[in-house]
């Protein structure tokens, strides 16, 4: 289905309580997850409890590819995108290397994407090795269905000795229920999927400090993460990240699709 096409389904779809009416949706594409196309961006807007900007997070795809398990019975599609977070003055914060893929039926988001930087601020010149574990989201979802956890770990060492493990992990993860959500992007037919984040520095197994707060994600499948909402304990809403712009990085007035970056290779194992 051509790029365009696909966004306005996305755009225009709408969807009912009734689970059973998730089949009208469009069909996704995976040799592009996430409706993703080469030089395409995704600009979010994130906001405070009362609807402050507190800056942007920028998405753009930097190439895509695509590779088969030894058997070639099994296509996986990724893309590569360079997220960069910037403050209310569009200053860098934060610049990072994130990959979605595709297969089957799922697609999945990067879990590097969890980990908050302060987490590991008072490491410094320490050793990090990076464990993410990819959130998977189905490309037909059911609510009331069960999603498997995902985040990333970080295990902290010196030349040595090991330091800590400092960790983010999203879990408890349901689909509760469709909601159409409008954003300066458009309207979105989306899933609402609630579940825990829990962040955790642990220097030995009896020292433990944990923070854990509740997110809600408005998921579509044709374009992702639409808009996210995190609470504290107490239920009081902390943080939303809305999407705010789709650029397709394609000339204006033209409805042909980019070029993709694509790479076939055949994963050993």
């Amino acid at each position: 289905m051509p790029r365009f096409h696909l966004l306005a389904a996305g755009l225009t779809a709408c969807l009912a309580a009734s689970p059973a009416l998730a089949q009208t949706l469009p069909p996704v594409d995976c040799a592009h997850p996430f409706g993703l196309y080469d030089n395409m961006e995704l600009v979010y807007q994130l906001q405070d409890a009362s609807g402050k900007t507190t800056g942007t997070m920028r998405n753009r795809v930097v190439s895509l590819s695509s590779e088969q398990n030894k058997k070639q019975t099994i296509t996986t599609n990724s893309v590569l995108l360079k997220s960069g977070t910037y403050d209310p003055k569009n200053k860098l914060l934060r610049l990072q290397d994130l990959t979605y893929r595709c297969r089957q039926d799922t697609s999945f988001t990067d879990g590097s994407a969890e980990l908050s930087p302060e987490s590991l601020r008072s490491f410094r010149d320490r050793r990090f090795v990076y464990a993410p574990v990819p959130l998977a989201w189905p490309n037909q979802p059911t609510v009331g269905s069960q999603l498997p956890q995902g985040g990333i770990s970080v295990q902290v060492s010196s030349t040595a000795v090991d330091i800590a493990k400092v960790y983010t992990t999203v879990h408890k993860r349901r689909i509760t229920g469709t909601e159409t959500v409008t954003t300066p992007a458009g309207s979105f037919a989306c899933y609402k999927v609630e579940a825990e984040r829990e962040s955790a520095t642990a220097a030995r197994a009896d020292m433990v400090m944990r923070n854990a707060v509740r997110v809600v994600d408005y998921y579509s499948p044709a374009v992702g993460i639409v808009k996210s909402e995190v609470y504290d304990k107490k239920g009081k809403l902390e943080q939303v990240r809305l999407l705010t712009a789709i650029n397709t990085g394609a000339p204006a007035g033209s409805t042909d699709q980019p070029k993709e970056k694509e790479k076939y290779k055949v994963k050993k194992s």
